[in-house]
């Protein structure tokens, strides 16, 4: 199992010794990934036998395999042949070609992106993005940090894991190495905050509680509202709010407004829309390791825990989960599955078969849709999100700060982008964990920067690249 090098430079030096027996040098294959850490937690790793551990490679092990030549005979117990048959040979099979969704160029961007973000904001607990176009649920991108190198999966990869390494024993050193190989996009369930508040519009809209977004007055922020005995208060309860549209409450993040919406909608009918924008089930994305969301039974919600989930709050859900949420609103309202891979070729006859474009049930109409994306394209263009603005491009977004976990003092800050908003092409989901840097912990402030870093230069490629679709 050593690599050609190695074994040239034997050949080297058994010529030049005259040594022609005693050492035998045996060719064999291996899987060698050259773009080293690039999707290292989609596409994972094999092992010494080529056998599929992680990701695309253990989900897709025996389309990738193929199967191994053989030569059939039939033998009695002491090995004679059995038969005028004589031996059979059996010719091996290549395996099948598995071309995923993700653009090459998206992920690079993506992943240099996350990797500045925690390391300039010191996130303890890494971080995920998950590009997704929502007219076909393609994932474009999904990115974990800290990743590794696929070539070598059971070193570590970063400085900070290079640094205390050798301080680890055996068994701390696989939970290092198996929270590395960890997809968080997918794995990690998280409280997503504010940015499920366009949850709470879409519902609210669609059930026509709110008619006209713009219209003053129509709610006021007092800095807090009681619930069941309970005051909860709204971020800026030093300054409240005030007099507001919806328009506003969403580009205030005010969690009052959202908390009387939740309540006007009440639990059975929140509920509902849970279940269409499929936060009660798992994805099923074709990748090994998928969490589910977990939310307190309906039966149980009583009018605290529905105001805490209308703004996002004590209850997790998967990136994967949210971002495909935001990207269903995005499409026109219909809910779209998420797709890891595209086809699947016939490395022989050359025959490609095409992964189907799942859709679900209209979750709300397409004219609600389209208004809750306006709100959300004021959110960056004057609101909490103003900070991931791309100059030339309609972007959305909603921004996101929760706890992790309750009373443990961390963090998780987030941002969610759409672009164009007039005719979405893709949906940014930023998921920083613990962020304990000088920017601290607000999503305005920590992933909007980061998700307008990401756009500005994926938007641009993706204009490119529909101009040579367009020709080609």
């Amino acid at each position: 199992k050593v690599d050609k090098e190695k074994t040239d430079e034997l050949r080297k030096w058994m010529e030049e010794e005259n040594i022609t027996t005693g050492i035998n040098i045996d060719e064999d294959t291996k899987r060698y990934y050259p773009n080293n850490n690039l999707a290292s937690q989609i596409i994972g790793f094999c092992g010494s036998d080529n056998q599929g551990l992680d990701g695309i490679e253990a989900k897709y092990d025996t389309v990738l395999s193929g199967t191994k030549g053989a030569i059939k005979r039939h033998t009695d117990a002491k090995g004679a042949e059995i038969g005028e048959e004589g031996e059979k040979y059996v010719a091996a099979k290549n395996g099948k070609d598995v071309i995923l969704t993700i653009d090459m160029n998206v992920q690079s961007i993506v992943e240099k992106y996350l990797e500045e973000a925690c390391i300039d904001n010191v996130c303890t607990d890494g971080g995920s993005i998950i590009a997704m176009n929502p007219k076909n649920g393609d994932i474009l991108a999904m990115a974990t940090y800290p990743a590794y190198d696929l070539n070598s999966p059971y070193e570590p990869h970063t400085d900070e894991q290079k640094a205390e390494w050798k301080n680890l024993d055996s068994q701390d050193r696989t939970t290092a190495m198996q929270k590395m190989w960890r997809n968080k996009a997918i794995s990690d369930t998280y409280e997503p905050g504010s940015v499920f508040k366009t949850i709470t519009s879409s519902a609210a809209l669609e059930e026509g509680i709110v008619t006209d977004i713009d219209k003053q007055g129509q709610f006021c922020c007092t800095g807090g509202i009681e619930v069941a005995g309970v005051r909860i208060k709204c971020w800026r309860y030093y300054r409240p709010h005030g007099s507001e549209s919806l328009r506003l409450a969403l580009m205030n993040s005010c969690n009052p407004v959202f908390i009387g919406l939740g309540q006007k909608i009440g639990v059975t009918k929140y509920y509902e829309y849970l279940r269409k924008f499929g936060l009660f089930n798992k994805t099923g994305i074709k990748l090994p390791g998928e969490a589910n969301s977990i939310f307190i039974k309906e039966e149980k919600a009583g009018p605290v825990e529905l105001a805490t989930i209308s703004f996002g709050q004590r209850f997790e859900i998967t990136p994967l989960q949210m971002v495909t949420a935001v990207s269903s609103i995005a499409n026109k309202g219909t809910y779209i599955k998420p797709r890891i891979v595209k086809s699947i070729i016939n490395s022989e006859t050359g025959e490609k078969k095409d992964m189907p474009i799942e859709t679900g049930e209209q979750i709300i109409s397409k004219e609600n849709a389209e208004k809750v994306l306006s709100m959300m394209n004021s959110v960056v263009s004057e609101g909490t999100g103003k900070n991931a603005k791309v100059e030339g491009y309609q972007v959305g977004g909603k921004t996101g700060t929760s706890e992790d976990g309750v009373n443990t003092g961390k963090y998780v800050t987030s941002f969610c982008g759409v672009a164009n908003t007039d005719d979405p092409q893709i949906v940014l989901l930023i998921t920083l964990y613990n962020p304990t840097g000088e920017g601290g912990h607000q999503g305005g402030g920590v992933a909007a920067p980061v998700g307008g870093k990401i756009l500005s230069e994926v938007l641009p490629y993706l204009d490119s690249k529909a101009d040579i679709d367009k020709i080609m």
